[in-house]
């Protein structure tokens, strides 16, 4: 095939399954996001002491809205609503608390339907708080490098085994029931099976096989049954402002703004998770899209009776779990949750999985959530001593309030929105530590390179001679580091600026024999991105960025057709300087771009790339010397 012919495919993200497959993938994230999102209602209902058709109707509003504000976020809305990955919305946990309050403060402790309208109202301020705050919100991304977001994500995946244990026990105060376990280690122990020994669809349906066969036995046993569907109604809809028209007070909307705070927390952290499973880079301008779609979801709500709105983190390790990476997955999904909102039967039919069922199911979705922190912790420098306390004090706090919540009763009532549960704790407590360790207080900018271990200011540069000065700055180049001799002949540098500007005239003037071979020592591009982690590492040190591992068949096939092409045209490798915003699709582009190039302009061109890529290993010096510029800082250098 011609490289002029090459089309672009889809991202997995954007790609859509058959219609059975499509249909059978929203229904098993439907079956695993169910459990957590009527536990809310059941819980605010139980707390605010509301009548069962109530507590029904509370249902029914989530589920539809569940299924609206998840089309806002996978499909989005315009250029600015909606992150469009596989996310599923549900009611975040973080606001039982402070939603139960405001209800009994509003009624003096009677709660009731009475309660509601303020809760809405404070509600609806709240989701249009996150939606305009979220542009200001994202500017503060260079706080959350990946030991802030893997601990999160540790923390939740973690903390939700709680809720997990709940259900694996059937709820049980004492000694759990052997039959209840039984079921509960017979769904787990399904899941693993199915993983294990099927592949290609099959083994995407893992969870729900579990679920399915797990409650399938215990309708055979008479442990569970379907009379609910019997006394439900056929139909059910909400309607805006079913409950009276929305109270603002300022306590419970101050309450309500705390939670959305934590929530946009929770949400980055999930969006940064969900980015890293299907391969995706995130950006500032995906997390704010989707604490958009977050406040815009939350503001649907509050008018439709609902509740705040957040990822759900049980089905982001759901995507990891099944390594389905399709967006319209997560919309074929909130087709489902619209229409258990519309039909209370159906509904009662899921309603029927034994919670030991669900527990089983749930344990393996919520470790997976918690694997997922653990693998973007791993991105930071684990031997930094300021990491490990970030990664363990988080955790340690997280397990104790969850272990022992009544501990948030011990602190002022206005604060007890931050520690009620271990996932706010947590989240709170790697943020902090993070400003204190590393933004706080006086820190390091004088170093510009470590030689080992220790860092060499540009004085000392200045006052090295040519081969202690190559050996300072040998990370730049790969073999042929005579750029950096010739750099040397300039000293002494005033700045950093002019000694970066003495590398790149090096560069750009030398004899045409010595700018041949910098550029054959240089690996093409099809090298660099089908080498396995181990092999890039040993060939470059640039290929460090999101989206550029992991091609599929065809990615790769066109990768290697331009770097061929490439080769046969200019007789030197495809060389090419992976920035930021780079995609397979946009280096393989430029290449074909390249390929139009006269002999001389590509010369040139591709000197170019050399030099932007000895500028991005000096900025990686510079934010090795300074541990304020982490790495995690340079994925995110626009924010800057």
């Amino acid at each position: 095939m011609a490289v002029s012919t090459l089309t672009q495919p889809k991202h997995p993200v954007d790609q859509v399954p058959a219609a059975p497959k499509l249909a059978a993938l929203g229904l098993q994230h439907v079956l695993a996001f169910y459990a957590g999102a009527v536990i809310v209602p059941l819980l605010i209902a139980s707390s605010l002491n509301l009548d069962t058709a109530t507590t029904i109707h509370l249902i029914n509003a989530d589920l539809l809205t569940c299924g609206i504000a998840t089309i806002i976020q996978s499909v989005g809305i315009g250029r600015y609503v909606g992150v469009r990955l596989p996310i599923i919305q549900g009611v975040t946990t973080t606001a039982v608390a402070p939603i139960i309050a405001i209800g009994l403060g509003a009624t003096d402790g009677q709660g009731g339907v009475a309660s509601l309208p303020t809760i809405y109202g404070a509600i609806i301020v709240a989701g249009l708080f996150t939606f305009f705050v979220a542009p200001l919100f994202g500017r503060f991304l260079k706080y959350f490098p990946p030991v802030v977001t893997g601990s999160v994500l540790l923390v939740m995946g973690t903390s939700l085994l709680a809720v997990s244990a709940n259900d694996f026990t059937n709820y049980a105060e004492g000694t759990p029931a052997a039959r209840d376990l039984w079921y509960a280690f017979g769904t787990l122990l399904v899941i693993i099976l199915v993983q294990r020994f099927f592949r290609g669809f099959l083994g995407t349906l893992s969870v729900l096989i579990g679920l399915v066969l797990g409650t399938g036995v215990a309708l055979a046993l008479g442990d569970t049954s379907f009379d609910k569907v019997a006394e439900a109604h056929a139909f059910g809809i909400t309607t805006p402002f079913y409950f009276g028209v929305p109270r603002f007070d300022i306590v419970a909307i101050f309450s309500m703004l705390i939670v959305m705070i934590i929530t946009m927390v929770e949400t980055t952290g999930d969006v940064f998770a969900t980015g890293e499973i299907v391969k995706k880079r995130i950006r500032r301008d995906d997390v704010q899209r989707a604490i958009r779609a977050d406040g815009l979801s939350t503001l649907i709500g509050g008018i439709m009776n609902s509740f705040p709105y957040t990822c759900f983190a049980q089905n982001v390790g759901l995507v990891r779990l099944t390594g389905v990476k399709s967006r319209w997955v997560a919309v074929s999904a909130a087709g489902f949750m619209i229409l258990l909102g519309l039909l209370p039967k159906a509904g009662a039919i899921v309603a029927s999985i034994p919670s030991p069922v669900l527990g089983g199911a749930s344990l393996a979705l919520f470790a997976n959530v918690a694997w997922v922190g653990l693998q973007t912790i791993a991105k930071a420098d684990i031997n930094d001593g300021r990491n490990a306390v970030i990664v363990t004090s988080s955790l340690g706090l997280a397990m104790l309030v969850t272990f022992k919540p009544d501990i948030a009763q011990a602190f002022p009532e206005w604060s007890r929105s931050f520690v009620s549960s271990g996932m706010s704790i947590g989240a709170i407590t790697a943020i902090v530590l993070n400003l204190v360790f590393f933004h706080l207080g006086k820190q390091s900018g004088g170093d510009i390179s470590r030689a080992s271990g220790e860092g060499v200011s540009l004085d000392e540069l200045n006052a090295m001679d040519r081969d202690g000065f190559v050996a300072a700055l040998r990370p730049l180049f790969n073999n042929e580091t005579w750029p950096l001799a010739t750099a040397w002949e300039s000293r002494p540098f005033a700045d950093v600026n002019e000694l970066r500007e003495a590398i790149q005239v090096a560069v750009l003037t030398a004899p045409e024999e010595r700018r041949t071979a910098l550029v054959h020592d240089y690996p093409a591009m099809d090298q660099l991105l089908l080498a396995s982690d181990d092999e890039a590492s040993a060939i470059s040190a640039d290929r460090g960025s999101l989206g550029l591992t992991d091609l599929d068949e065809e990615q790769a096939e066109r990768i290697r057709e331009v770097s061929a092409a490439y080769l046969e045209r200019f007789g030197m490798p495809f060389v090419a300087y992976l920035d930021t915003n780079d995609t397979v699709e946009r280096v393989i582009d430029a290449g074909v771009r390249r390929l139009a190039n006269s002999d001389e302009q590509e010369n040139r061109a591709v000197l170019s790339e050399i030099v932007e890529i000895a500028n991005d290993r000096f900025d990686i010096l510079l934010a090795d010397a300074n541990p304020v510029r982490s790495a995690w800082d340079r994925k995110f250098t626009e924010v800057e």
